[in-house]
């Protein structure tokens, strides 16, 4: 004898492993979907940091912008005072070299022999104009002045007689090299 079965097994279990499929596909969704709302979230929270840390780093970098300005200003304020002071160095060292001339030509002069009767200072150049007895006193004048520490060369220009109160005289013009000052 046939036997029927007429339980329906076999649509149950296609029916289970359609339910299953489903849950897997649900279940696969649902983990992916998860997935992506999880690395959106880590993303707009990096982005987010990001941005503090952008807008920090603007903050830090407008106080060194200020700051460098700052130090730009001291800079110049600096070697504007170092000018000055170099300035009023100079001056210092240069404010008694025309005394030192002086007493230099005034010490080295014998006044029965020579007489100055101007002096003039251009750059390191003196000149030194004058009368004297004789030819012999302008060159033991010479002498004398190249001796001196402050001078370094002493160049006759020019010597020519000339007579002053009756007296005949030798008038002469001295070109001297001084040392810097």
């Amino acid at each position: 004898m046939i036997k029927i079965n007429l339980l329906p097994y076999h649509e149950e279990k296609k029916r289970a492993g359609t339910k299953r499929q489903v849950l897997i596909w649900l279940v696969s969704f649902g983990g992916l979907l998860l997935l992506v709302v999880l690395f959106h979230v880590h993303m707009v929270m990096s982005v987010a940091r990001l941005e503090t840390e952008v807008q920090s780093a603007r903050v830090k970098l407008d106080t060194l912008t200020k700051v460098a300005g700052d130090l730009e200003k001291f800079k110049s304020d600096k070697e504007m005072l170092e000018k000055k002071i170099g300035i009023i160095k100079d001056l210092e060292r240069d404010r008694s070299y025309p005394v030192h001339i002086m007493d230099e030509l005034a010490s080295r002069i014998y006044p029965q022999r020579e007489w100055l009767t101007s002096i003039a200072k251009k750059d390191n150049n003196l000149r030194v104009e004058g009368v004297a007895v004789n030819n012999p006193a302008i060159a033991q004048f010479m002498k004398r002045l190249e001796d001196s520490p402050y001078i370094r060369t002493v160049d006759l220009i020019s010597s020519k007689q000339t007579t002053v109160s009756g007296v005949k005289l030798m008038e002469f013009v001295l070109l001297c090299t001084a040392e810097k000052g």
